[in-house]
């Protein structure tokens, strides 16, 4: 608890919620043989999660979609045996359709979602609820009265959820929800980074109306953390031969200075100061320090200025 009370805080935009710089995202505490091909077994996903509430960072994110609630389901675990969220403590969730079960985005859809996640969590009252993947229906159904914002908002008109916000991959919807003013947060998702910059208009858009802003996935779902070399995708799909050649460039630029790609990656976000959180994902109890790591190493002046000749 030391370490955690000597890490900075800040308003989660207009909400009273103070959080870290780094949020820590566990998508993948979800993955299992059924939704992913792959499994992070009970025990290790348990460790993940009990590190997460014992470690340096104050802010932990999850999704009913994750792992159909298996992400949510061990952390769940891991705070029962803490007898709740630790003091100080944010935690956020999203609430959306449910592909294995083959729902559509409705209202009573996302009402059994937030009902699973209290259930799953343990927690009577979420702090953060984000709209997830509105995507999946169109922007007059969701914001339709009697539509699936409107459960959230009553949700929150009833203190079940707390702060209410918005999270989607597609750029220009994202944007057109954040310009409805009805949310309180925003998460840019695989879209602003080191590789590509194209959510700019909606974090503007969002610092605009005093929005909480987080920034997930800051290596590109992993190009910039092990390197173009080792793991030449990018948002999740084999990277274009321009990425490849952008993420090697960007590559010699730290190699040059002394700097691992993912410190360089990891603090392009921080520094934004219209960025409150930036979601790391982990998948084992030792990525907690390893991320502090990269978010304390030192990274010159000069090397940014190279890199912003070669993100422009």
């Amino acid at each position: 608890m030391s370490e955690q009370l000597q890490r900075p805080r800040r308003p989660f935009g207009r909400t009273e919620l103070l959080v870290d710089p780094i949020c820590i995202g566990t998508a993948e505490l979800g993955f299992t043989q059924k939704s992913y091909g792959y499994t992070i077994d009970e025990e290790r996903a348990l460790a993940t999660a009990r590190a997460i509430f014992a470690g340096p960072f104050n802010f932990v994110d999850t999704a009913a979609l994750y792992g159909d609630g298996e992400s949510e389901r061990r952390l769940g675990v891991a705070l029962r045996e803490l007898g709740g969220l630790p003091a100080g403590f944010v935690l956020s969730t999203k609430a959306g359709r449910n592909p294995q079960k083959d729902e559509s985005l409705d209202a009573d859809g996302v009402r059994r979602v937030v009902e699973r996640s209290q259930r799953l969590l343990g927690l009577e009252r979420l702090q953060m609820v984000f709209l997830h993947d509105p995507r999946f229906s169109t922007f007059e159904a969701v914001m339709a009265k009697g539509g699936p914002f409107e459960a959230l908002a009553g949700l929150r008109a009833q203190g079940v959820i707390q702060h209410l916000g918005v999270a989607e991959l597609d750029v220009p919807l994202l944007r057109r929800y954040v310009e409805t003013g009805e949310f309180e947060a925003v998460i840019t998702h695989n879209r602003y980074n080191l590789l590509t910059q194209e959510a700019e208009p909606v974090i503007a858009a969002a610092q605009a109306r005093g929005m909480g802003v987080m920034n997930a996935a800051p290596y590109g779902s992993g190009i910039l953390a092990k390197g173009p070399a080792a793991f030449p995708r990018f948002q999740y799909h084999q990277a274009t031969p321009e990425i490849l050649e952008k993420a090697r460039r960007l590559e010699a630029v730290c190699q040059r200075h002394g700097v691992p790609l993912a410190a360089a990656a990891l603090q392009f976000s921080l520094r934004d100061p219209r960025i409150h959180a930036t979601d790391v994902g982990i998948s084992r109890p030792e990525r907690i320090q390893q991320t502090l790591a990269l978010s304390a190493w030192p990274i010159p002046e000069a090397l940014w200025a190279e890199t912003g000749n070669l993100i422009a």
